[in-house]
C-alpha cells in the first residue's frame, strides 16, 4: 500500500471521526429522547392494561349474561299499568319489577276532596331479589307480563322461557282492603339455586302529609312492626332511626296517622333492617320509609310463598274483624296499629270507649254530638267518685272556722308542728280524712287517660265538621299568621281556647270551694292557675275534636259543681260529723291512716327538740 493510500484512509478516518463527534446530540436531546421513550414505554403499559380490563369486562359480561340468559327475554320492554279493584280498593301495578305501584281508597277522600292517593308510583319502591347459580335477579330490572288478569285479580310472571317463570299473584277480595299476594316458581328446579330457601325484599316509601296538621299527624306517624308472638312496637316518631331486628316479624308497617301500608308475611319475614327518616314540613311528605327482609321461599315451586298487603284506614274495627275473618290462622294483631294507649288504658279503650263510641255513632248523629253524648255518659259513670270527693272537700271546708282558730293559737313558724299535730287531731275527732277526696279523683284519671288517646286516633272523626270545625280530627284555627310561633305554631285554636278558659273559671271556683283555712305550699296556686295557660301551648296542635271533648267535660264539670253547691248543705255536713264525733261506737275507732300521720309527726317533733339540744350543747 502507497504512501497516497495510506493518507487517503486517515483523511477519511479524520473525517468520520470528526462528523461523528460533530453529530453526537447534547445532553439536552439526550433527555429529551429518554422522556420521548419513557412516554412510548407508559402508553405501552396502559394500552396493555386496557386491553386487560376489557378483557376482564367482557369475560364478566358474557359470564352475567349466561347467568341472566334465563331471564334475558324479560330485560327488554316498554312500562305498562293494570289495575285490579273492588267496592273500597284500587291498586295500580306496572309491568317494571311486577310491583304494586298506587293504591287509592274510594270511601276517604284527602284534602282536595278526591278520592284518597295512598301513594303513587313516585313515592314507593319495592324490589325482590332471587338467587340462581352464579348471582342474584332483581325484579326491578326486568318486565314481568300480566296474565290471568280479571276485575279483582291479576298475575304478574316473570318469564325464564315459556315454560319456566315466576309468578306474582294478586287478589282483592270484596269489600276488603287486604290483598292475597302469592309468590311461586314454576318450572325454575335447574335454574334457580336450591341453596338459598329464601327471597330477599326491598320495600321503601316515601309517606305523603294527608292531614292538615303537620306536626300532629306526623307524631302519629311511625314505621311499626311485630315481633312474632309479641306486641306491636315502632321506631321513633321524631328521630332519624335505623334498626337491625332482631327475631322474626309478622308484619311491617309504614303508617301515617289514619291510613297505613302493611306488608304481612304468612311464614315471617327474618334479618330485617327498618330505616325512618323524618321529612321537612312543606316538603308535602311526613317520613322516608325503608324495610329490607326476607322470607322463606321454595325454588322448586311446590310451596308458594304467601303474603297479604293491607292498604287501608287504621280503624279498629276494620282491622280488629281481620283476625275473625282469617278464623284458625295465626292472629295478625293488625289493630294495635290504633295507638289506643299503654295495656291498661288500651283495654279501658277497647272494652268501655270504643263499644259506647260505636254505639252512639250508629245512630247516624253528628260526631260533635256523639263526643258530647260520650262525655255525658262519662260523667255520669264516674259521678259517684266525683260526689265522694266533693263531700271530703265539703267536710273540711265546713271546719274551717276551727282551722282557723287553730291557726290564730298557733302564729308562730317554729309552732308549725303543734299547730299541724292539733289539725289532724281535729279532723281525726270529726272522722275526716285529708285524703277522702285525693282516691275518688285517682280513680277518674284512667278514663280520662284513655279518652286522651281515643279521640285523636278516632279515624271516625276525621273530616267531620261540627260548628266552626270543619274536621274534628286536626286544629280549628280561627287566627292565623305567617310567622312560626315557638310552641304554638302559626295559629290558635278556638276549642282549645275556650277549654283554657273554661278551666281557669274552674279552677278558680275549686280552689274557693276547697279552702279549708289551711296555708298551701308555696306556688301551688300559681301552679294551679298557670296549667291552663300551659294548655294552650300544649294542645293548640291537637285535634279540636279532643279540645272539644275537654271543654264540654269541664262546663259539665262546673255545672255539677254548682248543683252539688246548692243541693248538699254544709249545715247538714256538720251536724253530721258531730253526730259522728259523739258516736261512742266512732270514738273507738280511729283511722289507721291519721294513727299513721300521728306518730310520723311525733317522730319528727321528737327529733327537731333532739337536734335543739345538741345545738344548744355545742353553742
Amino acid at each position: 500500500m502507497d504512501k497516497n493510500t495510506l493518507i487517503g484512509f486517515g483523511l477519511i478516518g479524520a473525517v468520520l471521526v470528526g462528523f461523528s463527534i460533530l453529530s453526537r446530540p447534547s445532553q439536552e436531546e439526550i433527555a429529551q429522547m429518554k422522556r420521548y421513550q419513557d412516554s412510548i414505554a407508559m402508553l405501552q403499559q396502559q394500552a396493555a392494561q386496557e386491553a386487560a380490563l376489557k378483557e376482564q369486562a367482557r369475560a364478566s359480561a358474557v359470564q352475567a349474561l349466561d347467568s341472566a340468559a334465563l331471564f334475558f327475554p324479560a330485560a327488554q320492554g316498554q312500562e305498562a299499568f293494570t289495575t285490579i279493584e273492588n267496592e273500597v280498593l284500587k291498586l295500580t301495578f306496572t309491568n317494571k319489577g311486577g310491583r304494586i305501584c298506587s293504591a287509592l281508597l274510594k270511601e276517604y277522600n284527602g284534602q282536595d276532596g278526591q278520592p284518597l292517593v295512598l301513594f303513587e308510583e313516585k313515592d314507593v319502591r319495592q324490589n325482590f331479589t332471587f338467587y340462581t347459580q352464579n348471582r342474584p335477579i332483581d325484579t326491578e330490572d326486568y318486565y314481568f307480563e300480566p296474565v290471568n288478569a280479571c276485575d279483582t285479580a291479576v298475575t304478574m310472571r316473570l318469564h325464564a322461557d315459556s315454560a319456566s317463570y315466576i309468578d306474582f299473584r294478586y287478589a282483592l277480595p270484596h269489600n276488603s282492603y287486604l290483598a292475597t299476594f302469592t309468590v311461586q316458581a314454576v318450572n325454575m328446579r335447574d335454574k334457580l339455586s336450591h341453596a338459598d330457601c329464601y327471597f330477599d325484599i326491598s320495600w321503601e316509601q316515601q309517606t305523603r302529609q294527608i292531614e292538615r296538621g303537620f306536626k300532629f299527624e306526623e307524631r302519629y306517624s311511625t314505621l311499626t312492626y311485630k315481633l312474632v308472638g309479641e306486641d306491636a312496637d315502632e321506631l321513633s316518631s321524631t328521630e332519624d332511626k335505623k334498626e337491625d331486628v332482631e327475631g322474626r316479624l309478622d308484619w311491617v308497617a309504614f303508617k301515617n296517622q289514619f291510613f297505613s301500608s302493611v306488608l304481612i308475611a304468612e311464614q315471617d319475614f327474618e334479618q330485617c333492617t327498618l330505616h325512618s327518616m323524618p321529612r321537612k314540613e312543606g316538603s308535602g311528605y311526613l317520613k322516608d320509609y325503608s324495610a329490607q327482609m326476607n322470607t322463606a321461599f321454595d325454588p322448586s315451586g311446590k310451596e308458594p310463598t304467601e303474603m297479604l298487603c293491607y292498604f287501608g284506614p287504621n280503624k279498629y274495627r276494620t282491622l280488629n274483624a281481620i283476625d275473625k275473618e282469617r278464623g284458625d290462622l295465626k292472629d295478625l294483631d293488625l289493630d294495635q296499629l290504633v295507638p289506643l294507649g299503654w295495656s291498661f288504658l288500651r283495654w279501658i279503650n277497647r272494652w268501655f270507649t270504643i263499644p259506647i263510641f260505636d254505639w252512639l255513632s250508629g245512630w247516624g248523629l253528628n260526631m260533635g254530638l256523639v263526643l258530647l253524648f260520650m262525655t255525658i255518659i262519662v260523667k255520669i259513670i264516674v259521678f259517684p267518685f266525683t260526689y265522694k270527693s266533693y263531700l271530703s272537700s265539703a267536710k273540711m271546708r265546713v271546719l274551717r272556722p276551727q282551722i282557723e282558730e287553730i291557726n290564730k293559737k298557733y302564729p308562730r313558724q317554729e309552732d308549725a308542728m303543734k299547730k299541724q299535730q292539733e289539725i289532724m287531731s281535729l279532723y281525726s275527732k270529726y272522722g275526716v280524712s285529708p285524703m277522702g277526696g285525693c282516691l275518688p279523683m285517682l280513680l277518674q284519671m284512667p278514663v280520662y287517660f284513655a279518652l286522651f288517646m281515643f279521640v285523636p286516633t278516632a279515624i271516625e272523626l276525621r273530616q267531620q265538621s261540627f260548628l266552626w270545625a270543619d274536621d274534628l280530627s286536626t286544629y280549628d284555627a280561627f287566627i292565623t299568621w305567617d310567622a312560626h310561633v315557638p310552641f304554638i305554631g302559626n295559629h290558635l285554636s278556638l276549642f282549645c281556647l275556650l277549654f283554657s278558659l273554661t278551666n281557669i273559671l274552674n279552677t278558680i271556683y275549686t280552689m274557693k270551694q276547697q279552702d279549708t283555712g289551711q296555708q298551701t305550699m308555696p306556688g301551688m296556686k300559681l301552679m294551679m292557675y298557670a296549667m291552663p295557660v300551659i294548655f294552650i301551648f300544649v294542645l293548640n296542635d291537637y285535634a279540636s275534636g279532643l279540645n272539644y271533648y275537654y271543654f264540654v267535660s269541664t262546663i259539665i264539670s262546673i255545672a255539677i259543681m254548682l248543683i252539688l253547691r246548692k243541693t248538699v248543705s254544709d249545715k247538714k255536713i256538720l251536724a253530721q260529723l258531730e253526730a259522728n264525733m259523739n258516736n261512742p261506737e266512732r270514738k273507738k275507732k280511729k283511722s289507721t291512716w291519721m294513727e299513721r300521720m300521728a306518730a310520723m309527726q311525733q317522730e319528727q317533733e321528737r327529733l327537731m327538740k333532739e337536734r335543739e339540744k345538741r345545738g344548744q350543747k355545742k353553742y
